[in-house]
């Protein structure tokens, strides 16, 4: 029996009474409590890839049309002979494919690479510059440019992770690859696998992991692999991709997106391993490397839920829980895969106090009454009021309408990703915002220090609403409220 909430990783040797009896079905969940304190219900889960003829249906819904005929997505759902895929390219450089990844990639906020060239430069030009990149593939003349690295802050560390950016040509360029080989690996991930998936989302995977320990599985595995895209052995990822795809032009462009020189700092150098966070096809390569994970765990009877290179596994007692980890020790040494020793844990979320953070939500057992509930994690409120700051600074010189109008939409889109949460979190997000807000009038009125005190009842809570601000608790009740109206 755990003695601590959160165990670290630790030796030991496997059960044989696991418990698991394979995967239950999980068509939906929702709370028990239907108090104001209660989370809101998730809503239904997608359809699964794997659920038969229905999987299939779902990649007829999204396979780009240019490339995916009628032939070719009966071929994918019957089996292509062989199991291997040939005579790819052809479709890669179709001008139709480069149309509509061009048309993909620039309708995204995006940056400039080591080329300089803008998005704006590149739709002024967009037939030249689209023909020049289906010419260069076509007659295997094109060679991908060095990646620009730069870094972003890690929230609440002091690490930085590093993010590339392909030049514009490039991204068009893995985005044309990418519309053309996903489905050939997509239609045979695993249904535990949510990230960036077509027509799977964060929220298709916390609804599993809720489902789960609902169903007394709640000795959870908490699992994260250390700088997993910086350490992706190139050899392994080819070898996995070579067992579906004998295109040599296509298997040689993968390698030089590999490959792909990185310039920091005016220097260049080539990686040896790993694929650039923030290049369009690194998201498909991370699944397709983690996938025969998923179906390890899967064939064994573990409930894993992965989003990208985090993930849980959910077990019914101490026993199981110590096997999973063992099994996912085992594959990461043969993956060429490292464990983070201090984030990697078993949580008995059977124990008052135990909790778990997956996708930015906190799952909590309480300490008083021993409920579990679902709250945004340290590092994503602490997240929100990183981004909040800015805007709310005591020094603002502008209205406090004005003011209202650029912290909005922040506060929606948490809300909208977080609403799912214990109402007792978004009061006091609210309680801090109006904080902030009373510290500026406060100022402005020649006064020192934050809002408190007769500023509460100078500027009360209603003064805030009647400029239109966002206010989280209401939100939460009106869903909470349309919830059950729906019912």
């Amino acid at each position: 029996m755990r003695i601590g909430v959160r165990a670290p990783i630790v030796a030991k040797k496997r059960g044989n009474s696991r418990g698991a009896k394979g995967r239950r079905k999980v068509d939906f969940v929702t709370d028990r409590q239907t108090s104001d304190n209660a989370s809101i219900a998730v809503p239904h889960r997608a359809k699964q890839v794997d659920e038969g003829d229905e999987g299939t249906k779902i990649i007829r819904s999204w396979a780009e049309s240019s490339v995916w005929t009628e032939r070719m997505l009966t071929t994918l759902e019957q089996g292509v002979k062989g199991g291997k895929w040939f005579s790819l390219i052809d479709k890669v450089y179709r001008a139709e494919n480069i149309a509509k990844a061009a048309k993909h990639v620039l309708r995204k906020k995006t940056g400039a690479g080591v080329d300089n060239i803008t998005k704006a430069k590149y739709e002024a030009h967009l037939s030249e510059y689209n023909a020049q990149l289906a010419n260069q593939l076509k007659s295997d003349t094109y060679r991908p440019l060095p990646i620009k690295r730069s870094y972003i802050a890690k929230p609440g560390s002091r690490e930085k992770r590093p993010l590339g950016i392909p030049c514009l040509r490039d991204r068009i360029a893995q985005q044309a690859l990418r519309q053309v080989i996903e489905p050939i690996f997509e239609i045979d991930f695993s249904p535990h696998s949510y990230g960036f998936r077509p027509q799977r989302s964060c929220k298709d995977a916390l609804r599993e992991a809720q489902g789960w320990l609902e169903q007394d599985c709640q000795v959870v595995v908490d699992a994260d692999l250390r700088k997993f895209f910086d350490t992706i052995d190139h050899g392994k990822m080819l070898a996995l991709i070579e067992q579906k795809i004998s295109d040599g032009r296509v298997l040689k462009l993968i390698s030089q997106f590999l490959q792909q020189e990185i310039m920091e700092d005016l220097k260049t150098w080539q990686p040896t391993e790993g694929t650039p966070q923030g290049a369009v096809i690194s998201p498909l390569l991370a699944n397709i490397f983690l996938d025969p994970l998923d179906h390890l765990l899967q064939h064994q009877g573990f409930h894993s839920v992965r989003y990208a290179d985090d993930f849980v596994i959910l077990c019914q007692n101490d026993e199981e829980a110590d096997s999973a980890l063992e099994v996912v020790r085992a594959w990461c040494a043969e993956a060429a895969l490292t464990l983070h020793p201090d984030k990697t844990h078993i949580v008995d979320m059977r124990l008052k106090g135990s909790w778990f953070d997956f996708l930015g939500y906190r799952f909590k057992r309480t300490l008083k009454k021993g409920n579990m509930i679902r709250v945004p994690s340290d590092k994503a409120q602490g997240k929100l009021r990183q981004s909040l700051r800015p805007l709310v600074k005591r020094t603002s010189g502008i209205s406090l309408e004005q003011i209202i109008e650029k912290i909005n939409p922040k506060l929606r889109g948490w809300f909208e990703y977080f609403k799912h949460s214990y109402i007792g979190v978004m009061k006091d997000i609210d309680g801090w915002v109006r904080m902030r807000l009373r510290s500026i009038l406060r100022k402005r009125r020649k006064g020192k220090g934050r809002g408190r005190g007769a500023d509460h009842q100078r500027w009360p809570n209603a003064y805030f609403e009647e400029r239109g601000l966002f206010v989280l608790e209401i939100a939460r009740a009106q869903a909470v409220q349309s919830l059950w109206s729906n019912h």
